[in-house]
C-alpha cells in the first residue's frame, strides 16, 4: 500500500493506530485483567497501579513483551516512520476498519520479529546492547532499504534534521544560564511570572483521532508543573493529567481504562507542564549543552537538558528568545523514539506571554491545541489533578 507522500502517510497512520489502540479494549484485553486491576488499585489510593505490561493487552505480541502500554506505542510509531507506510502494511488491511483485525496473523508481521531479532543482535554484540542500530537505520522511511549509492543525495545540499540527541555544539560559547534569562524576559520577566501561578483555558483539539475536525477542549495547570487536560470526543471525555509527580490517561480513545504514563512520556508530560510556568525549566535538568541548528531557514538556538539515566530533552529557541520547539525522546527496544512538539502564537495573559497555538507531532499520531480562553490565576480544585477515574470499554 503506497500512500504516494508523507503528508499522507502520516494521516492514516495516526488513524490506524488510533485503531490499534481501541484493539486492546475492544478485543485483546483479557478478561477479569488489569482494568478490574487498575480500579481496585485506585480504589486503595495511595497504593500505586501495578503498571500494565505489553503481554497483559494484547495477547498476540511475541517480541516486544515486558514493555508498558505507552512505550509500546512508541515502538510501533518507530515502525511506521522507518517503514513510510501506514500500519496495515504489515497488518491485515481489514483492520483499518475493523480493529479486531490487528491480531491476525501476517507474513510481514512474522518478518518483522526476524528483524527486530537481527537488529538486536546487532546492537548486541557491536553496540553493547545500546540501540545504535534501528528499524530507521536501514529503511529511512522507505519498506524496502537501498543498498546502491545515491548520487544525486551525495552532490546536492545536505538536509539536516534539527531534532538530533548529538546535538552540535554553539561555537559563541553562550551558556544555558544566558538562553534562559533570554526566554524569561521575553515571556514577561521574572517578577511578573512569579505572580502567575495557575491558569484554566479553553480552546480546540484536533488531529487525525479527530478527521482533523476541531472539537472543544479545556486546559488546567497550576505552578510549578500541574497540568490537566480534557478533550470532549463525540464518544467521550478524555483525561490527561500530570499531578507533579505521575501521570494518566483515560478515555474513549486509551487502550486501557486507564494508562500509566512510564519513562520518556512521563517526563515528556512533567517538562510540558513546567513549560506554563517557565521559572521552573532551569531546575528540569541536572545538566544543559548548547548548539545551534536550522528550522526551516531559521536560526534557532538549542538547550538539552540531560539527566543522568533519562533521554535528554532539546529546547529551541527563535531570535527573540521564545520557545518554538521541545523535542523529547523514549527510549524503547527499537530506538529512541521522539515527539516534537511546536509552540506559536504567542499572546499576552496578565502580563505574561503564552503560546496559544500548540502542535504534537509523534511517530504514530499528530494533534494541534489551539486555546480561545485564558484565565490567569484562576482557583482551581485540587481534584483536577488527580488521578483520573478508569473509562470502561464501550459494549462490544
Amino acid at each position: 500500500m503506497n500512500l504516494g507522500s508523507k503528508r499522507t502517510f502520516l494521516g492514516v497512520t495516526g488513524i490506524s493506530v488510533v485503531c490499534l489502540i481501541g484493539a486492546g479494549t475492544a478485543a485483546d484485553f483479557p478478561a477479569g485483567g488489569a482494568p478490574q486491576a487498575a480500579q481496585g488499585a485506585a480504589a486503595r489510593a495511595p497504593a500505586a497501579p501495578r503498571v500494565p505490561m505489553v503481554e497483559d493487552v494484547f495477547k498476540t505480541v511475541v517480541v516486544l513483551r515486558g514493555i508498558p502500554v505507552d512505550t509500546f506505542f512508541e515502538a510501533m510509531g518507530m515502525f511506521a516512520s522507518a517503514m513510510g507506510e501506514d500500519c496495515t502494511f504489515c497488518h491485515a488491511p481489514k483492520a483499518y476498519f475493523d480493529k479486531a483485525f490487528f491480531a491476525e496473523q501476517t507474513p510481514r508481521m512474522q518478518r518483522a520479529r526476524g528483524m527486530i531479532a537481527m537488529m538486536t543482535a546487532i546492537n548486541k554484540q557491536y553496540f553493547g546492547g545500546e540501540p545504535r542500530v534501528t528499524c530507521f537505520t536501514c529503511h529511512h522511511g522507505s519498506h524496502s532499504p537501498v543498498s546502491d549509492p545515491d548520487i544525486a543525495l551525495q552532490y546536492s545540499p545536505p538536509s539536516e534534521n534539527p531534532n538530533v540527541r548529538a546535538l552540535p555544539p554553539d561555537i559563541t560559547k553562550t551558556t544555558a544560564d544566558q538562553v534562559f534569562d533570554k526566554y524569561i524576559k521575553a515571556v514577561g520577566g521574572a517578577d511578573r511570572l512569579a505572580t502567575f501561578t495557575s491558569f484554566t483555558a479553553r480552546g480546540t483539539y484536533s488531529g487525525f483521532d479527530t478527521s482533523l475536525e476541531k472539537i472543544p477542549m479545556e486546559l488546567y495547570g497550576r505552578a510549578p508543573g500541574q497540568q490537566t487536560m480534557v478533550v470532549h470526543f463525540f464518544n467521550g471525555a478524555s483525561t490527561r493529567t500530570f499531578d507533579g509527580r505521575n501521570g494518566w490517561m483515560a478515555g474513549p480513545d486509551t487502550p486501557l481504562p486507564l494508562v500509566t504514563l512510564t519513562a520518556g512520556n512521563l517526563d515528556r508530560a512533567r517538562v510540558e507542564a513546567l513549560l506554563w510556568f517557565p521559572l521552573g525549566i532551569r531546575q528540569a535538568f541536572s545538566q544543559w549543552k548548547v548548539g545551534r541548528v536550522m528550522i526551516g531557514d531559521d536560526e534557532v538556538q538549542v538547550v538539552q537538558g540531560i539527566t543522568e539515566g533519562q533521554a535528554p530533552a532539546n529546547f529551541y529557541f527563535d531570535r527573540s528568545g521564545l520557545l518554538v520547539r521541545l523535542v523529547r525522546w523514549t527510549r524503547t527496544p527499537v530506538g529512541f523514539v521522539p515527539t516534537q512538539i511546536d509552540f506559536s502564537d504567542y499572546r499576552e495573559v496578565a502580563g505574561v506571554k503564552m503560546p496559544f497555538h500548540k502542535e504534537v507531532s509523534q511517530t504514530y499520531m499528530q494533534m494541534k491545541i489551539d486555546l480561545t480562553d485564558v484565565q490567569p490565576n484562576a482557583a482551581i480544585d485540587p481534584s483536577r489533578f488527580a488521578q483520573p477515574a478508569p473509562v470502561p470499554p464501550p459494549p462490544a
